[in-house]
């Protein structure tokens, strides 16, 4: 596996929830990013609601801990740019303060890593920009109203950089992937534009045709 070893151009960075859109469906990723489609729906909307109330919020301090609210984030070498919704600052014995990003989402833990992957990228920006490693964040999920501790292990790093590289590649060929339906396509809100099982039958109907005049 080989990353990109040099810097990208600020106007090559893409927006760092393009690595979350990607690891849960590179086709939903080329919509938004590509194709630039974007249809709001009851879930959308309450989680814009979400982002914007927390990214509204005021700087606070409680004790040994710092809190910063839509943080912005960049990275030179994975290419990205975004914000965090929420940078925790835990002052340490020696007096210095390590940063924990914090994600907020409105549903509930997902069993892929698009997730993880999001918050990890937002580690790695960190990094960069403030020359500390980071070894774990936090995702807070609006249904279960819990926080779920995420550890950037070399696995979930390697995987972040990789979702970085392919969603880069997507965005710069300009091609949206044929849909592949699955169970997540019903939580999807671009379901009425990306149609994956209308189109899925309709490839499987030529599919069928060119089968049958290839055999008479």
């Amino acid at each position: 596996m080989t990353y990109k070893t040099d810097t990208y151009s600020e106007d090559d960075l893409i927006m760092l929830s393009a690595l979350q859109h990607y690891v849960f469906c590179p086709r939903q990723c080329a919509l938004i990013h590509v194709e630039q489609v974007w249809t709001e729906n009851l879930f959308t909307a309450e989680g814009r609601i979400m982002h914007e109330k927390v990214h509204g919020s005021d700087r606070e301090s409680r004790g040994k801990v710092r809190i910063e609210y839509g943080v912005p984030l960049r990275s030179l070498r994975l290419g990205l740019i975004g914000k965090a919704d929420v940078i925790e600052f835990h002052k340490q014995p020696d007096g210095s303060w390590q940063p924990f990003p914090v994600e907020y989402k409105r549903g509930k833990p997902k069993a892929d890593d698009c997730d993880r992957v999001q918050l990890c990228a937002q580690a790695l920006c960190l990094e960069e920009m403030v020359g500390a490693a980071i070894q774990k964040g936090a995702l807070f999920y609006g249904k279960t109203r819990r926080r779920q501790d995420v550890v950037f292990d070399g696995t979930l790093r390697g995987t972040t950089e990789e979702a970085a590289r392919k969603a880069h590649a997507l965005i710069e060929a300009g091609l949206t992937p044929p849909p592949v339906f699955s169970k997540k396509c019903k939580s999807c809100s671009l379901a009425a534009e990306c149609m994956p099982k209308m189109i899925e039958k309709g490839r499987s109907a030529q599919r069928y045709l060119a089968r049958a005049m290839k055999e008479s």
